[in-house]
């Protein structure tokens, strides 16, 4: 093979921009490193802008609409092009915010306006108050248009499952054994409370950032403007960018809000892991089959297989993007004294984590579109499973004065299988009064799923 390839998605190394490209491309906007230029050209500019718009600093003087439209054009019509310009400067820079400040500076220099103060662009700035606000706009933008929208459709989805099967009996297998029955909507309303639960845990998360230089003390910023209220100015500069200021740092801003919208992401991804391994094992007792594509195959040489490949794949992509971001979530938060750049490299692999949930998500929801209902094979299931209906006899048992019910019970019943017939044989020998040995008879292991539709019902009302 060739060592040297040109980057397409057949050749790129991460799955995430080669097999998986179509599902992640949302995030290319948003979270790439041409995305992060971006974020940091659009700091820049909004600084700049932030600062001539105090009139306590005299040498930079308000911008007329025309130099506002041109800066805003800056960051308007940044493209690739421009993020390759960028990184033109930074192959001399070998710093990535230094090399976004002289581009800027290139584009402002000649301007009528602009140019005789393009010194105030990254003006009492550390590379870290840039880098640290263009990180919080992007998670910001990634959590509120790729990630939580699909994350809503799969919890919405399961709701509508759980509401359509609420009051199709299933046999329970806990412990992976025959057990009290249930329904199969009750079973997916569970999921859906969780992974919504989650999610608003998720979307909760307050998105901080700082502005206030080298060690987070304002001390240039006090040197060249000691009257000006430095804390107050960058208050109301990271609020107009719709974050929260965090007020008290070191050089970066400590990261522990990326540790908290991590965790509940990595928690709603354990609870998709859970439910797509007891989908799986719902396919393999036949309770769900899938909608057959003509085309797919299945197995290389088992032509009957249509295998449960979607909720794999999310199972798959769960595992990478859990390992990852939890990893993120403990090494972020730790930095030697005022800062080292550890987290730079760290942080610069949230987008591949951010990536894999999308696979994820995107997989469970195309898995979830592809199953049908077995109601017969529930059903069935269910009829050969009359011993689960011991535990209502030893409880209506306790309930009329009857010694030893569970005793009685579990000597006839552990590890039996009980018939119709030899059910209600049970019934007709138990000491009770004959209305309750009437209900008790028409009792059978499909209607005995207790208030499981009511409290489908109950979720979504």
């Amino acid at each position: 093979m060739r060592e040297e390839v040109e980057l397409s998605t057949l050749t790129a190394v991460s799955p995430v921009d080669g097999r998986y490209a179509r599902r992640t491309a949302p995030l290319r906007g948003m979270t790439s490193e041409y995305a992060l230029i971006g974020w940091r050209v659009n700091v820049e500019v909004a600084w700049f802008k932030h600062l001539a718009g105090d009139p306590a600093i005299a040498e930079l003087p308000q911008l007329s609409p025309a130099a506002s439209k041109y800066l805003e054009d800056i960051v308007t019509q940044f493209d690739p092009a421009s993020a390759e310009a960028v990184k033109v400067l930074e192959r001399t820079t070998n710093h990535d915010v230094k090399a976004v400040e002289y581009y800027l500076k290139e584009r402002l220099q000649g301007h009528p306006e602009l140019g005789p103060v393009l010194e105030f662009v990254h003006f009492g700035c550390t590379s870290e108050d840039v880098n640290n606000v263009a990180y919080a706009l992007m998670l910001k933008q990634a959590r509120e248009a790729a990630l939580a929208p699909r994350m809503r459709a799969l919890v919405d989805t399961l709701d509508d499952m759980a509401r359509a099967y609420a009051d199709a009996p299933m046999l329970s297998h806990t412990h992976g054994q025959a057990a009290t029955p249930t329904t199969m909507g009750k079973e997916l309303a569970v999921f859906a409370a969780r992974l919504a639960r989650q999610l608003a845990a998720f979307e909760r998360v307050e998105v901080l950032a700082k502005f206030n230089g080298a060690v987070g003390n304002y001390n240039a910023h006090a040197v060249a403007y000691p009257k000006l209220d430095w804390p107050a100015i960058s208050r109301r500069f990271i609020e107009s960018l719709g974050l929260v200021q965090n007020p008290l740092t070191t050089q970066i801003e400590s990261h522990d809000w990326i540790a908290e919208y991590l965790h509940p992401l990595c928690r709603f991804n354990r609870v998709l892991l859970d439910l797509n391994q007891d989908l799986w094992g719902y396919i393999s007792l036949g309770y769900f089959s899938q909608r057959k594509i003509e085309t797919e195959t299945g197995s290389s040489t088992m032509p009957h297989k249509v295998n449960p490949i979607d909720f794999e794949n999310s199972e798959g992509n769960v595992g990478i993007a859990n390992a990852l971001l939890m990893h993120l979530a403990e090494k972020l938060p730790v930095s030697r004294w005022q800062r080292d750049l550890s987290d730079s490299t760290a942080l610069r692999s949230l987008s591949t984590g951010l990536a894999h949930c999308l696979v994820a998500f995107e997989s469970n929801f195309v898995g979830l579109g592809k199953l049908e209902l077995s109601r017969e094979r529930m059903s069935s299931d269910l009829e050969g499973a009359w011993e689960v209906l011991s535990e209502a006899l030893q409880t209506v048992m306790r309930k009329h004065g009857i010694a030893e019910p569970y005793e009685r019970l579990k000597a006839l019943t552990r590890g039996e299988h009980l018939t119709a017939q030899g059910y209600r044989a049970l019934v007709e020998a138990l000491e009770l009064p004959v209305q309750v040995r009437k209900e008790l008879l028409e009792l059978t292991p499909a209607a005995y799923t207790g208030l499981a539709e009511a409290l489908v019902r109950q979720r979504n009302s």
